[in-house]
């Protein structure tokens, strides 16, 4: 009996410092990580292992997001219990500070874009790794507007841009309740404003630029006048103004006429 104990005592013992003895990786930056051309890729990745665990080494790795071993490259790679790490480019820093590894690339490009990974090894050769993807920042391309007449809607496309920020302009003014409302995420606005006119702005923006579209309805009424009862104010302003001239015209004639009589009334 006292041997059976021991024996389940010992399982135990074992199977907890098996439970302690685990390494861990995972990086921070939540992905899909987008990049602007020409600056600088910072991941942050968090090592966790118990008292009972050592690191051998942590190494950061880049492969295609099509996932071909052959476009595998080995970006940096730190000893364990160094902070020196070994990167494989001139533009590539790598760092292990306690718990924590940093990835810097300067000078980012196009072909720079992939599926990153880091892989923490143990004292054992035990392995975890953690892997993000990273992108090139695109900018706005290819703004349109098109109508859903049936829903008095209409909606902003844009082709392929990076974090896209949509906003609405009716006669270059900011759109407000009064005209209709906007979807949640801004690619949509839903007209309530009757009739349907005037020009319908759509514009896109991200942190590299915007680009913008109109949609063109029939041509509003300005205020409560409409053009045609506009035309006809003016026309009536016009003829009080000529008959006041002709008036005018006419009462200066009949005077000089008075005038003539009164002359030839008194030479006679």
């Amino acid at each position: 009996m006292d041997f059976l104990c021991w024996g389940v005592t010992a399982l135990l013992l074992f199977s907890s410092l098996d439970a302690v003895r685990c390494v861990s990786v995972h990086i921070s930056n939540e992905g899909p990580v987008y990049v602007i051309p020409g600056s600088a890729l910072l991941l942050r990745a968090r090592v966790e292992y118990g008292p009972l665990e050592a690191v051998a080494e942590v190494a950061w790795e880049r492969e295609p997001e099509s996932g071909a071993p052959e476009g595998r490259v080995r970006l940096a790679a730190c000893p364990g219990g160094s902070s020196r790490c070994t990167g494989a480019r001139a533009n590539v820093r790598a760092s292990v500070e306690g718990h924590e590894s940093v990835l810097h690339l300067s000078g980012y490009g196009r072909a720079d874009g992939g599926v990153y990974a880091v892989t923490v090894t143990d004292h054992e050769g035990a392995t975890s790794t953690a892997r993000c993807i990273v992108r090139e920042y695109e900018a706005v391309h290819h703004v349109t507007v098109s109508i859903n007449a049936s829903h008095s809607a209409l909606v902003c496309g844009e082709a392929w841009g990076t974090e896209p920020h949509f906003s609405w302009l009716h006669e270059r003014a900011a759109v407000t309740p009064a005209v209709g409302a906007v979807s949640e995420d801004g690619s949509t606005l839903v007209v309530t404003k009757a009739p349907l006119c005037g020009h319908f702005t759509c514009i896109v923006s991200n942190r590299l630029g915007y680009s913008a579209a109109t949609y063109t309805a029939a041509p509003c009424e300005t205020g409560a006048i409409s053009g045609t009862t506009l035309a006809l104010i003016c026309l009536f302003l016009l003829q009080i103004v000529g008959g006041g001239v002709a008036f005018l015209v006419w009462r200066r004639k009949r005077k000089r006429g008075g005038r003539q009589h009164e002359r030839l009334d008194e030479r006679v």
